[in-house]
């Protein structure tokens, strides 16, 4: 009984199968040449001949056109299927960079780039992208950083550029550093005209100028991104820290408005620094600060590969550092390589009570024809052939 249950499972799946269609279809044809051959031969002797003809070309049909639609359904079912994996697998492939909204820009007589990986395909198209190339904006700058893209096409210049940019210039920023600022901050094109006027007041509030509040924006173009209670915390921070009055307050951010953009973390880090591992006390580092405020977001190894140099090989005291701040902001090399020539020449000497004496700031900040002439009493060209031993 299984083994019977079992043959006719094979013979079921044979002829579904497309293979066996094709087959039945060919054994049905030759079938039913041999059936009106016999027909044609046994024609006029014999009515029932004709009769069986007659039936075996109608049940051939029938099968045939059966076989026929099925093979049919089934390619067009495999065919379908192919077509919708094939456009799956293309959507997620090829998925654009950049997908304009429908309401990113009006569509004219000339019809936007549909998707595209760089915004420059969309400059002719759109008057936004258009009048900001002409600021000197750097598009291939803004395109690398994720959702500005967008964010730019979705702008309208007359609603949301315009505005923004006549604010800046009220304000006093230069024509020449609009450019600058929104290729470095595009998110001031879509803050908030209110928040962006109650910031200025604020800064203004602080006894800081209209000429060093549009400095202050035109150097850190994030400055009015944060919000009046970040900006009076970070000036509150800087004068409790470093024990500063307002006065001085004011002139270090003024001279560094990064400082009220960035994060507090390495500045506190870099003021521990100062105080435990190069050993300043906390007025020299208040005299340090004022007179050079990047040494608050310098390089923590840059910084004591610096000190060390000087307080170690050269011998340069704390209170010379303190005196002479800016030598902590110079480059490395120059500092190395014009004391090794310095040392070389036998004119190495830093102690102001001591004759030939050499000054920390003329040694960082002369240009090399004058350190040669002046405090190595030697040229150009002997410099330039010690380096090279070096």
């Amino acid at each position: 009984m299984s083994s019977a249950c079992a043959v006719l499972c094979l013979r079921c799946r044979w002829l579904l199968s497309p293979k066996s269609s094709t087959r039945l279809y060919n054994v049905q044809v030759q079938r039913s040449m041999k059936v009106d051959k016999s027909a044609r031969v046994g024609n006029g002797f014999s009515s029932r001949g004709n009769h069986t003809a007659t039936l075996t070309g109608l049940s051939w049909k029938r099968q045939t056109s059966y076989h026929h639609d099925f093979t049919t359904k089934y390619l067009t079912t495999e065919a379908k299927e192919s077509i919708d994996d094939l456009s799956r697998t293309d959507a997620t492939e090829n998925k654009p960079a950049l997908m304009p909204t429908v309401d990113a820009f009006p569509l004219g007589k000339s019809q936007m780039p549909p998707a595209s990986t760089s915004l420059q395909h969309y400059v002719d198209k759109s008057e936004t992208l258009t009048k900001l190339v002409q600021l000197g904006v750097s598009l291939w700058k803004l395109e690398r950083r994720p959702n500005v893209g967008s964010m730019l096409l979705r702008l309208d210049f007359n609603r949301d550029v315009a505005p923004r940019l006549l604010f800046l210039k009220e304000i006093g920023v230069d024509d020449s550093r609009l450019g600058y600022i929104i290729s470095h901050n595009p998110f001031i094109l879509s803050e908030n005209l209110e928040n962006l006027q109650a910031r200025v007041n604020y800064l203004k509030s602080r006894k800081f100028s209209s000429e060093t509040v549009a400095s202050m924006v035109s150097r850190a173009p994030y400055l009015l991104n944060f919000s009046v209670k970040r900006l009076d915390n970070r000036l509150g921070f800087y004068q409790q820290q470093l024990k500063l009055s307002s006065a001085n307050t004011r002139n270090i951010v003024a001279r560094l408005p990064r400082l009220l953009c960035g994060s507090l973390e390495p500045v506190k880090e870099n003021l521990k620094v100062c105080e435990i591992e190069l050993g300043f006390k906390e007025n020299e580092i208040q005299h340090i600060v004022v007179a050079v405020p990047k040494v608050l977001t310098a390089n923590k190894k840059k910084l004591t590969q610096i000190f060390d140099f000087l307080h170690n090989t050269m011998k340069v005291p704390h209170y010379l550092i303190t005196k002479f701040p800016q030598v902590l902001n110079t480059k490395f090399l120059r500092l190395k390589e014009r004391h090794l020539f310095l040392e070389y020449l036998g004119k190495a000497q830093y102690d102001p009570n001591l004759p030939g004496y050499v000054s920390l700031d003329r040694l960082v900040s002369l240009p090399d024809e004058m350190f040669c002439g002046e405090l190595a009493s030697a040229t150009l060209e002997d410099f330039d052939l010690f380096q090279k031993t070096l």
